[in-house]
């Protein structure tokens, strides 16, 4: 389970990974669904996943080190450690603006991560689990802070939480020429089939990933601007 070089065969859209969707998938939804009767288990499902959250961050390099693996392509510095950080910050005390960042990181970002996975464990390996965990666990905080914190996001975060993220990816682009490594991927495209891999390369890639983004941040929007125009329907 803990082993470096065994469980090595990840098969994208296996029976273990089409099940793991789905149970995310269930668990979203029924936090929806059940937002009401779950009000008196709040706290419950906020310490619940802070510690998911903490300890899919902590385990990983506590994994990395013992195993001797850990270099500096490990600093926690890819947008779903970003989106963690943001949400254990959160979790701890009341910002809007942070959130708003996080809103439209924090949910496509890792769903897309989980369907087009970049691991080479299979289950039952710590790894897989910690993936899939951790990269559920992000975007159940946002759900999280949406139904049971009450927070909204306006129009205009659309724009500023795209410039945040450029602001932030411009030293990124530079550390990664400096230690040869490939935060936000900002380097090249994963090494593993997903959706960067037909974004081609040179300065198209970029461009690419740049509308990519601002589509992402869009779509992102949509449900809570319709859920913000139905509240002011409804008095």
């Amino acid at each position: 389970m803990f082993s470096v070089t065994e469980i090595r065969d990840f098969e994208m859209f296996s029976l273990s990974h089409i099940v793991t969707l789905i149970l995310f998938l269930i668990t979203f939804f029924a936090l929806i669904y059940y937002r009401k009767t779950l009000q008196p288990y709040k706290k419950t499902i906020k310490w619940v996943l802070f510690s998911m959250l903490l300890l899919s961050e902590v385990s990983l390099h506590l994994w990395l080190i013992v195993t001797k693996q850990w270099d500096v392509s490990n600093l926690p510095i890819q947008l779903c450690s970003i989106s963690t950080f943001l949400a254990l910050f959160l979790f701890l005390k009341r910002n809007d603006k942070v959130f708003n960042l996080l809103f439209f990181i924090g949910i496509f970002p890792p769903i897309l991560s989980m369907v087009t996975p970049e691991i080479g464990y299979h289950f039952p390996h710590f790894r897989f689990i910690k993936y899939f965990l951790h990269h559920s666990a992000i975007p159940l905080a946002v759900l999280y802070f949406i139904l049971f914190e009450g927070y909204r996001v306006p129009k205009k975060a659309i724009l500023y939480s795209y410039v945040c993220v450029n602001i932030i990816a411009v030293p990124v682009f530079f550390l990664n020429q400096q230690l040869d490594t490939n935060f936000f991927y900002l380097a090249s495209p994963t090494d593993s089939k997903t959706i960067l891999s037909f974004l081609g390369s040179g300065i198209m890639y970029y461009i690419n990933l740049e509308i990519i983004a601002i589509f992402v941040f869009i779509i992102t929007y949509i449900p809570m601007g319709m859920l913000q125009r139905r509240k002011r329907e409804n008095g």
